[in-house]
């Protein structure tokens, strides 16, 4: 019976010490997969905006308690990788860029984000789906060519750049 008694003041012991931090790590675990985790920029599709390189924060929660917004910064799960790229269409909207210029159903609306020259085109977002198009308009893989992104595949929202440390901050 003593050798039992020792067995358990030391179990009891060892969870006491180590209950905490395997606490803290499950509760990582949890926050990463369901709150906001690391994304890292690939590419150049989204310059001037994001650097290839750049670490975000991705926002994952965010979504089930607002709305997808004109001009998000989203991340998008196509196939096998994550795309970064800002929401241009909304679901039902007619979407056309002529000479340079965005139109939603028909009304101009101010692009301050794309650079270089977006490529006349019209699409209608089909209702549950977003259009979206990196800010590098004519060096990205976007909705104009994949079509537009259905609400679920949208993984989050991002704006906060953490590293570089040079380029912190929030990018809208």
């Amino acid at each position: 019976m003593g050798k039992y008694d020792n067995k358990t003041v030391k179990f009891k012991s060892f969870v006491k010490e180590w209950l905490p931090y395997i606490a803290v790590i499950v509760l990582v675990i949890l926050i990463k997969l369901f709150v906001v985790t690391p994304i890292r920029v690939n590419g150049s599709s989204m310059d001037d905006t994001l650097k290839d390189g750049d670490i975000m924060i991705l926002n994952i929660i965010g979504y089930r308690f607002n709305d997808i917004k004109r001009f998000d910064i989203v991340v998008i799960k196509e196939e096998h990788e994550l795309l970064i790229k800002r929401v241009i269409g909304l679901p039902g909207e007619a979407i056309e860029y002529k000479d340079n210029q965005l139109y939603v159903n028909g009304k101009k609306v101010k692009d301050t984000y794309g650079t270089y020259e977006t490529n006349d085109f019209n699409y209608t977002v089909p209702e549950g789906e977003y259009f979206v198009l990196g800010d590098n308009r004519t060096n990205s893989m976007d909705s104009r060519v994949f079509g537009s992104f259905k609400k679920e595949l949208i993984k989050g929202k991002t704006s906060l750049t953490i590293f570089p440390f040079n380029r912190f901050g929030t990018k809208e």
